[in-house]
């Protein structure tokens, strides 16, 4: 896999990514509006894609086979702190306006969500970046699965994350 050199914030885990998936978009809202308002987006359609996975998740003996409720999160409650919950993700790392890594981890794949801008304009130029190290066989099974819904999934965040403060 080629490493791409474009994604400065993420070097050190883009050379044993099994999935690299950028996403940009182009919006008046903050970062922290922006990652509020795609993280806290779950239209029905998003809920019953969730329903199935726990069957599947199930039947693959995953760990994670249930989403932890996770409260709703706000522009001014998005942390950029090691360690924090962001929805069912964890905050590895990030810089107010600029980035923030997430990570959800289970027995077949490690999973990271990124948010980068580096505009301050009044037209932010954001990336969402998806990346995927498989664990064992089954994630690479797993994540071809659910590829084609995780593209709808991630533009549903997208468009969400746009509107946020509207």
């Amino acid at each position: 896999m080629a490493v791409r050199t474009d994604l400065p914030e993420l070097t050190d885990l883009l050379p044993t990514a099994d999935v690299v998936d950028v996403k940009t978009a182009t919006g008046t809202v903050t970062l922290r509006e922006f990652i509020a308002g795609s993280l806290g987006s779950s239209p029905i359609w998003i809920k019953a894609l969730f329903a199935v996975r726990i069957v599947v998740a199930k039947a693959l003996r995953l760990d994670t086979a249930w989403v932890p409720p996770q409260p709703r999160l706000r522009p001014e409650t998005v942390s950029f702190t090691p360690g924090d919950p962001a929805a069912f993700f964890e905050v590895v790392r990030g810089e107010e306006d600029h980035y923030l890594l997430l990570k959800v981890t289970d027995n077949h794949l490690i999973g990271y969500l990124a948010y980068i801008t580096d505009d301050a304009s009044p037209d932010r130029n954001f990336k969402v970046v998806t990346l995927v190290h498989y664990l064992r066989p089954v994630g690479r099974f797993y994540y071809t699965a659910i590829s084609p819904f995780h593209h709808l999934v991630i533009h549903n965040m997208i468009r969400s994350g746009l509107r946020a403060n509207r």
